[in-house]
């Protein structure tokens, strides 16, 4: 990593239902435009992880969530910034998803994750999905 790289603190949800789980698409105008990826988003100074997760939800879904156990945090150094995801299990407790922030929302089992270009930091999180075949 250079200097000059920010390392950056990211959260992700990973929503359920059934044998589903949500997926949104990252907005023109952004690094990795059209993307699919885990709502989410990058941590403030100071701000915990589970509190960034229910800032980013609102934000970009306009859902509140209760932030469950880390299903998993992975690092991944992109061209322009190297982050440290972690995504968490998460619950909507209030509100239907609408797509913000982002392009599109898609909710998808762990068989059609080869239908969607996802970022690449998520690809060990999908490779999990793929082998567990259930959530």
């Amino acid at each position: 990593m250079t200097e000059d790289k920010k390392r950056r603190a990211v959260v992700a949800a990973l929503i359920t239902r059934g044998e589903k789980f949500m997926i949104t698409r990252r907005p023109d105008g952004k690094e990795r435009a059209g993307l699919w990826e885990f709502v989410g988003g990058k941590a403030e100074e100071g701000e915990s992880l589970q509190d960034a997760l229910v800032r980013e939800c609102r934000e970009e879904i306009g859902v509140t969530v209760a932030v469950g156990e880390p299903y998993m945090t992975v690092e991944y150094d992109y061209p322009d910034i190297n982050v440290r995801l972690t995504l968490f299990r998460a619950t909507i407790t209030e509100g239907e998803p609408l797509p913000m922030e982002n392009n599109a929302i898609a909710w998808i089992t762990a068989d059609e994750i080869e239908n969607y270009p996802f970022v690449p930091a998520d690809k060990d999180i999908l490779a999990r999905l793929r082998k567990e075949n259930k959530l």
